[in-house]
């Protein structure tokens, strides 16, 4: 029998001890990294919970193996299944070339409305970093996944709908700035109100859950002040109306310090006198970036715009050894719907070779679980795949970064990953 997760009239998730979570293995490596990842994951929840706990896993098809067999890229089965159950998990999916769906990752994301790509960023000791200090990058972040650049929303230059939008532009509303006029492509980038408080409101409720100190509004408002510099001003409009208790903004700050005249010299005084509320702060972006290797430990939660935190995602995740072990999730904390999964791509060349790193999968297994409650069984993934890690007992990726270590294949590091929970 298919137990289902649901969700409570409360906003919370019924989560029955034997739900059935949907799976795509995946493309390339994706089969190799879900047959370690799969074993750590039953494993884990076999001790947390002394077999009073299981996972039903549930094959669906998406990518190549879904059009080899279905001629689809994405079955409806498997958007259905995505849809009941609530909460999945995937591997790297392939991204069709010529026509179609523009890419199965976003095609998911529109669909179900997934409007968070949550990714954290924590160093795992041992891990092989560029940083000097990177046990001090610990932050995730809160990337708004449904707008921006990403909505999809382009005309190719020569088109009759890049020439409506050309004769609009120019004679409706007088838009000088085009430099070629008639060479150029045209994307818009829509954000709105609703879709950057949705956004904001659930990194600041983490902050409040997880009692972290500071959510940062990542934005570039400097220059597209309507877009990006509206989600900063409706971010801190959202945090002092609904978080008024818990929260403490710059921009209060800077109002009461304008009135007072008084000075603060530097973050730590600031903090000092918030009484233990979590700040919310801004940054721009390309500052931001800078600052994230200089100060991280000065960054928490992030909350920014789609194409900014594809940038920052990424870029963080190489402070603490790369995409390879970067754990992620879409997810809309309104409906429930949660898709976790591999952020890397598929590796064709790799495929079947079983040589790469699961940590990614993995990790969002762990991520997963704890979405469901299971926080046990996610702490004893997490633990022990730092102790693999710290063991030097890794894949390629990382034994060709160490000066020493011990070398496993993708089911290797799996088992490895077994015995330490």
């Amino acid at each position: 029998m298919q137990q289902k997760i649901t969700m409570g009239i409360n906003g919370k998730l019924i989560v029955p001890d034997q739900p059935t979570i949907p799976f795509i293995e995946g493309d390339g490596i994706g089969p190799d990294i879900w047959k370690a990842a799969v074993r750590v994951f039953d494993a884990a929840v076999e001790k947390a919970y002394n077999g009073e706990r299981k996972i039903n896993w549930l094959k669906v098809l998406a990518g190549e193996e879904a059009f080899n067999q279905t001629g689809e890229w994405m079955p409806e089965s498997t958007m259905d299944a995505f849809k009941k159950y609530l909460i999945s998990i995937k591997g790297p999916l392939t991204t069709p070339v010529g026509g179609g769906i523009r890419s199965l990752n976003v095609a998911l994301r529109q669909e179900l409305d997934l409007f968070v790509c949550l990714r954290p960023v924590k160093y795992f000791e041992g891990t092989p970093s560029p940083m000097w200090h990177p046990e001090n990058v610990n932050m995730i972040i809160f990337r708004e996944n449904t707008e921006d650049i990403y909505a999809g929303i382009e005309y190719m230059t020569g088109t009759p709908e890049a020439k409506m939008l050309l004769d609009f532009l120019v004679n409706e509303l007088h838009v000088k700035k085009l430099r070629f006029p008639e060479t150029t492509s045209f994307g818009i980038k829509p954000v709105s109100k609703d879709g950057s408080e949705r956004l904001i409101k659930s990194a600041i409720q983490h902050a409040i859950a997880h009692k972290l100190p500071s959510v940062t509004i990542v934005h570039k408002g400097n220059i597209m002040k309507y877009t990006e510099g509206s989600f900063k001003n409706w971010g801190y409009e959202l945090a002092e109306r609904e978080f008024g208790g818990d929260v403490y903004t710059w921009r209060q700050w800077e109002k009461t310090k304008a009135e007072s005249g008084e000075a603060v010299a530097n973050e730590e005084m600031r903090i000092s006198s918030m009484g233990g509320k979590i700040i919310i702060k801004d940054a721009i972006a390309d500052n931001f970036l800078q600052q994230a290797l200089l100060a991280p430990q000065d960054y928490s939660v992030i909350a920014t715009l789609n194409l900014n935190g594809d940038y920052i995602s990424d870029a963080l995740a190489a402070q603490v050894g790369g995409i390879g072990i970067a754990p992620g999730a879409n997810v809309n904390y309104l409906t429930g719907h949660a898709v976790f999964e591999a952020t890397h791509g598929t590796a064709p060349r790799f495929a079947n070779t079983n040589t790469m790193n699961p940590s990614s999968l993995i990790l969002s297994g762990a991520m997963m679980l704890e979405y469901m409650g299971w926080r046990d069984a996610a702490e004893l993934i997490t633990n022990a795949v730092g102790k693999t890690i710290r063991n030097k007992t890794v894949t390629i990726d990382f034994y060709n970064l160490l000066k020493e270590g011990t070398l496993l294949k993708t089911s290797e590091f799996g088992e490895e990953v077994v015995r330490n929970l």
